[in-house]
Order: structure tokens, then C-alpha cells, then sequence
């Protein structure tokens, strides 16, 4: 055979140094996972029993490095095409242990031929399953794998979430999940008897609890019960359900959902669920430390810096690999307050940050003031004509990213968000003031009457240094207010006339009486009528110079801040 037998002795040595156990093996992941989301083609003891490295993920076509122990999951391929042979054979030289296909309806003897050549185990998974989801739950259940015995016995170790959802199924009778607030599934139960629905199945396959109209209400009520809340099912399809929010004091750290009737569950199942609760309460805080520390890290930092509690000297090298060239950080803003709605409000953090991941890996996240912030990496461009060819091509790249972001959590969450770019920075020390570029361009994006939802900088630009005017106190300061703005405002306000809007409006056209009559919808004689009145009802010279151009500051400033 093509493939070694074992582990290299110094993988297995850090495997047991890291968690004080042997690594799992293939037959443990497999009974972990269960066949919703992974299944040997043929269980040949000889190569299932043995040890189970990290799971890699590799495009058919693709060289294959050293594999040595691993899953290789074997993506972009069909299970009889000859390129997918001839990569499971390649597998087998590289020294894996095993490789996962798709069968897309199609017969595996042919593939199940080449693993045998290979002395590779064959696993499949279904079709609807994402290869990021399967990497990931693979990366999560080899932790977990082997270590609840059949009387259903707590994990050794906290964190080992697979372990300890079926030693609160074991318990319970029913089949559970381990979920985040969002409905992310951190873990499943795997157990002979426990039945699943329809809805658990999308969930295993997507790692995501899938959409429903009640979704959002449910998990909203279970956080916001003292105890386990039980919904009951209205279709013969879908199984009814108990769940509890595991709790560290006041802050929810997940949800546990349980079938409650695929068998019934034992008789005193509420006190069993809370009690569950208490004991995963460590295991989620130890997991959420442990899913990605330096993701944990960067987003703190970030957080730090734009808000003035870290300096640039200590946050760049903590950000990583997102400061080794040009940054640009973006705003994502919902248009009404998520705060009292924990669920959409982690969702859409979720959504928005997973978003930012799809433009580049080393993205950064972090909510700051009610804002989900992104700093994305760049591409430098050249000096010249060149940049402004780069510079043109990134903010359709920016406007494009953004508008998936609104389409996104729009059509998950039923929320809208606005999207703001700042411009490109090179230096961390300039992120403070990028952060209040965007928050600018989301402030103009947000003004009445607005129906634009992303936008880079440059976009708004003129509407962000006018609106930078408006709060500007010299510019409204009602001493140094001129006696002709005033006159026009009081008159307005005596008669209920519309003569600010007016001159706004013409000096804004450079004094196209057509384009401010078809601003204005009114006809141009009218137009040219308000126009000469104010000429000679306050006094105002249209040519004045400076005098004209306070004027215009002035209206613009009071008409942005609504004291006109």
C-alpha cells in the first residue's frame, strides 16, 4: 500500500501533549458526526481504527503536500472522473489516512477502488453539505470523539462540545444541539434512537439553524425565559422542542435545544435541561476562548484603537497580517437601534463580519457604539495614472462588498443597515480619524430622503465637508448671523412663505434659474419671481463675492442641522 499505517509518532506525541488524550480515530469522527454529515463507504476496521490528524481541504487538480495522518477533503470533483481517482491515489502517496467525496448521485465503486489502491479510508458527505462547514465540524469533533462512554458520562475536559451534547442527550433522551445566540450550532448529539427532524438536519449540514418566520421570536423567548421553554410542534414534520439559554450571570453564552418527542423525553426533563445549562456554562466559555483567540484578540485591539484606549505603536503589530499594506476600514450601521434585541443584534454582527471574511481572511471586526466596524486589506497600486485606475477599480470592489452586506443581513434579518468607506490609510495611527470618515459618509447616507446604501468617501464627499460646516458653531452662531438670513428666515416663518429654500436653491445651481425652478418644481417665471423679490424685499446682492458665499453657508448649514 501506497499510504503509511500510523500517525508520525511526533504528531500523535503533540496531540496527547495538547489535550492528555491519543488523537480520535476515523471510526470515532464518523460515530460522532453521524451520518447527516459523514459516512464511511465501507467500514474496514483495519483502516478506521486508526488515528485521525487535522482535516485538509483540496481542490482536485491541486499538488498534494505532506497529509501524513489527515482527512483530506477532496473538493470540485466528481466521484468517477478520473481526476478525482487520481487525487485519492495521490492522497494515499502523501500518506493520508483518509478522503471525502460527494457521490452527486453517482456510483462509488469506482473511487471506493482507487482508496483501496491508496489504503485510504473512503468517507462521503452529502451533497448539500460546505466543505467549510464539514472542515470545521472535522476540526471540532476530533476534540470530542470517544471521550462519552455508552452510560452517556460527562467529557473529561470542558470545551469538548460534541462530548458534551451527547451527555446532556444521553441524559435527557432526546437529540440535542449546542447553539450560539445567533443559531450558529456549535455541537450535535449523535446517539442510536434519538431522532431528528428536517429543520436539525439543514442545521447539521449547514452549521447554521435554518430560516424560519418564527426563528427570531423563539430564540428571543428562550433568552429571555428564566427557565426551559417548550414550543410545540403545529406539523406532523417538524418535532416539537424544549431549549434553555446557558447563562454565565446576566450574559447568555449559547442556547441548548432539545427534540422532545422523538422519543419523549424522560419525565423530569425541565430540571435535567437546567441543570444541563449550569454544566455548559464552562464549556461555552471555554469554547469561546477557544474557537479563535487571536480573532478574539485582533478584534479587541482594534476596538482599543479607535477609541483611544490603545496606542498605534502597541496595536499594529497585534492587528496581523491586515497592517502589512494599504487598509481601508468600513462602518456598518443599522438604521435602528439593535441593542434590547439580542438575537438580530448577534446575527447581524455574525453576518457582517463573515461578509468581511469573504473579502480577505485577515480581515479585522469589532463593534464600536452600536457600529460593526471592518478593516479590510488592499491592494497598492502604482503612482500615476495607474493608482487612479486601482483607486477607481477598489471602490467598485467597496461598493459591490457593501452592497452584499446590506442584501445580506436585509434579507436574513429583515434589518437595514447603511455601509460608509473610509479612504485608504497605510499607517494604523490614521484608523481613529478613518473611523470618523465613515461615520460621516453614514451620516449623509442616513439623511432623509437619502435612498442610497453604501458609499465610499469619495462618493459623498461634498455633502461630508458641508455637513462638517453645519456643526461648525461660527457658521450657525446667531451673532454672526447676517441681517439678510435672518430677514429671509422670519419671513418665512410670518408668512409661510418659501424664499430660504429659494436662494438655497439658486445659489446652489450657480444661479440657473431653470435647474432651480425644476428643483424647486415650480415654473421658471415663478422662479425668476422669488429671485428678484429677495433682491428687493432683504436687500441680498447675488454678486457680493464673500457676502454671497456666507449666505449660501449659512442656509446650508441651518437647512442640514433642522433649525431653519
Amino acid at each position: 500500500m501506497a499510504a503509511t499505517d500510523a500517525v508520525p509518532a511526533a504528531t500523535v506525541e503533540l496531540e496527547v501533549e495538547r489535550s492528555g488524550h491519543p488523537p480520535a480515530s476515523l471510526r470515532e469522527l464518523v460515530e460522532t458526526l453521524g451520518p447527516h454529515a459523514l459516512r464511511a463507504v465501507r467500514t474496514d476496521a483495519a483502516l478506521l481504527d486508526r488515528p485521525v490528524g487535522e482535516p485538509v481541504v483540496h481542490g482536485i487538480g491541486e499538488p498534494v503536500e505532506d497529509v501524513a495522518g489527515c482527512p483530506v477533503l477532496l473538493t470540485g470533483g466528481r466521484p468517477r472522473r478520473s481526476d478525482t481517482l487520481d487525487a485519492i491515489r495521490a492522497a494515499g502517496r502523501a500518506g493520508a489516512h483518509a478522503v471525502v467525496v460527494k457521490a452527486w448521485n453517482e456510483d462509488l465503486g469506482e473511487a471506493l477502488a482507487a482508496a483501496d489502491e491508496a489504503g485510504v479510508a473512503l468517507l462521503c458527505t452529502p451533497d448539500e453539505m460546505a466543505w467549510r462547514h464539514l472542515d470545521a465540524l472535522i476540526t471540532a469533533a476530533r476534540a470530542a470523539a470517544g471521550r462519552v462512554g455508552d452510560n452517556g458520562a460527562q467529557p473529561h475536559l470542558p470545551g469538548d462540545l460534541f462530548a458534551l451534547a451527547n451527555a446532556i442527550a444521553a441524559s435527557l433522551g432526546g437529540a440535542v444541539t449546542i447553539e450560539e445566540p445567533s443559531g450558529r450550532v456549535m455541537a450535535y448529539s449523535n446517539l442510536p434512537g434519538h431522532e431528528i427532524d428536517e429543520i436539525r438536519r439543514l442545521a447539521i449540514l449547514g452549521r447554521q439553524t435554518p430560516d424560519r418566520p418564527t426563528n427570531a421570536e423563539e430564540y428571543r423567548a428562550v433568552i429571555q425565559a428564566a427557565g426551559p421553554v417548550y414550543f410545540k410542534s403545529s406539523r406532523p414534520d417538524y418535532a416539537s422542542r424544549m431549549a434553555v439559554a446557558v447563562r454565565a450571570g446576566h450574559q447568555v453564552l449559547g442556547l441548548i435545544f432539545v427534540i422532545a418527542d422523538r422519543p419523549p423525553l424522560v419525565e423530569n426533563a425541565e430540571a435535567v435541561l437546567v441543570d444541563s445549562a449550569r454544566a455548559a456554562a464552562l464549556h461555552l466559555l471555554r469554547a469561546r476562548g477557544d474557537q479563535d483567540p487571536d480573532r478574539v484578540r485582533r478584534s479587541e485591539v482594534l476596538r482599543g484603537l479607535v477609541t483611544g484606549t490603545l496606542d498605534a505603536a502597541t496595536a499594529g503589530p497585534l492587528l496581523g497580517a491586515v497592517t502589512a499594506g494599504p487598509m481601508v476600514l468600513a462602518a456598518v450601521r443599522p438604521t435602528s437601534p439593535l441593542g434590547p434585541r439580542e438575537v438580530e443584534a448577534v446575527r447581524v454582527t455574525d453576518l457582517v463580519t463573515l461578509h468581511g471574511e469573504y473579502w480577505h481572511s485577515s480581515t479585522v471586526s469589532a463593534v464600536v457604539s452600536g457600529q460593526i466596524l471592518l478593516l479590510l486589506p488592499v491592494e497598492a497600486g502604482d503612482e500615476g495614472a495607474e493608482a487612479a485606475a486601482t483607486d477607481a477599480r477598489l471602490g467598485v470592489r467597496l461598493r459591490q462588498a457593501g452592497a452584499g452586506i446590506v442584501t445580506a443581513v436585509r434579507r436574513s434579518m429583515q434589518v437595514d443597515v447603511r455601509v460608509g468607506f473610509a479612504p485608504v490609510v497605510r499607517d494604523v495611527a490614521d484608523l481613529p480619524q478613518a473611523l470618523r470618515y465613515a461615520e460621516q459618509v453614514i451620516d449623509v447616507l442616513q439623511r432623509p430622503g437619502c435612498d442610497t446604501t453604501v458609499a465610499t468617501l469619495d462618493d459623498v464627499r461634498n455633502d461630508v465637508v458641508v455637513s462638517a460646516l453645519s456643526v461648525a458653531p461660527t457658521v450657525v452662531d446667531p451673532t454672526l448671523l447676517l441681517p439678510q438670513v435672518r430677514a429671509v428666515l422670519d419671513h418665512d416663518a410670518a408668512q409661510g412663505t418659501d424664499y430660504a429654500e429659494t436662494l438655497l436653491t439658486y445659489l446652489g445651481t450657480f444661479g440657473d434659474v431653470v435647474m432651480t425652478a425644476k428643483r424647486l418644481n415650480i415654473h421658471e417665471n415663478t422662479a425668476r419671481y422669488r429671485v428678484r423679490r429677495l433682491a428687493e424685499m432683504f436687500g441680498i446682492d447675488l454678486a457680493a463675492g464673500d457676502e454671497t458665499l456666507v449666505i449660501w453657508l449659512q442656509l446650508r448649514a441651518l437647512a442640514g442641522s433642522g433649525t431653519r
